[in-house]
């Protein structure tokens, strides 16, 4: 039943003091992630004390992740490629060949990015190749849209093609997730269908459209129409979701991001968490029960 694994995301620099701290409540997989730098963390220390951590149990880590703005390399985004390439580096420490995050983006639009995301990424993907190792970029727009934004690029299908199109390397994909589609009105489900070949790793985040102020109040109008939510508490059918990534082949995790859901937050976070997790195991179908002989 693990072909699919269900973890959580940990901050790089926290995962020696809160793995521990979260390991009885069941999760199977870990992906470590730093946001825009790696900074002065010791990554090949950092990776001997999380395999000794999790030496003799069933958990892996399933990604290394570094979130900023690899394109534009400003302010605090000057560490960000150098932060790939550590990652890229040092993920056979920890035991995974995958290492992902944003894109970045060029001021302006989409189609103004793509020049600068082949000359970076083609050499990440390049090094990266060289290693074993696989790049997946997360789909989350950051508040960007087509025409602006400061973060990614990778959050549009469209884009998606424009990306493999101008690089086409095999390492690279992926880290899907259907919140930051269904915040975009995006079916999720038929999306996966299409995309699965290039989704190598999933983040578990959910999230509930309010179609009632959506249709008297629009998309632009006072009120708040989409939320994120831990997988349990959103809009979509996660059995449909594995059943997708099942048929596709899909052997990656499902590593639920947490710290977005509006309700089961602060005091609740971790009860939010450890029901995403108990739910996504059971639309994974429950305990493994062989078969007669």
């Amino acid at each position: 039943m693990q072909q699919i694994r269900m973890g959580t995301l940990v901050g790089g620099t926290d995962a020696v003091r809160v793995l521990p701290q979260i390991i009885p409540h069941g999760f199977e997989s870990f992906s470590l992630t730093f946001w825009q730098t790696t900074g002065t963390t010791n990554l090949s220390e950092t990776a001997k004390q999380v395999k000794e951590i999790l030496a003799e149990k069933d958990i892996i880590i399933s990604t290394l992740g570094i979130f900023g703005n690899a394109l534009t390399g400003e302010g605090d985004n000057a560490d960000t490629v150098a932060s790939w390439e550590r990652l890229i580096d040092h993920a056979h420490e920890f035991g995974t060949d995958l290492v992902s995050g944003f894109t970045g983006r060029m001021p302006g639009s989409i189609d103004q990015s793509i020049t600068r995301y082949q000359e970076v990424f083609g050499k990440l993907a390049e090094r990266a190749a060289d290693r074993g190792v696989r790049l997946a970029f997360e789909n989350c727009d950051m508040g960007g849209t087509w025409k602006n934004g400061d973060w990614n690029i990778a959050h549009n299908p469209t884009a998606w093609e424009m990306m493999f199109n101008s690089l086409k390397a095999d390492n690279i994909g992926l880290q899907w997730e259907p919140c930051h589609q269904m915040v975009s009105l995006i079916d999720p489900i038929p999306q996966l269908r299409k995309w699965i070949d290039k989704v190598f790793h999933v983040h578990g985040k959910d999230a509930t459209i309010a179609w009632d102020i959506v249709r008297e109040f629009g998309i632009h109008g006072p009120k708040e129409f989409v939320w994120h939510r831990t997988p349990g508490f959103g809009d979509t059918n996660w059995t449909d979701i594995i059943t997708i990534l099942r048929q596709g082949g899909y052997k990656g995790t499902i590593d639920i991001e947490g710290w977005h859901d509006p309700v089961y937050r602060d005091e609740l976070e971790m009860t939010g968490q450890v029901h995403g997790l108990n739910y996504l195991k059971q639309c994974r179908g429950g305990s493994f029960v062989p078969n007669p002989i």
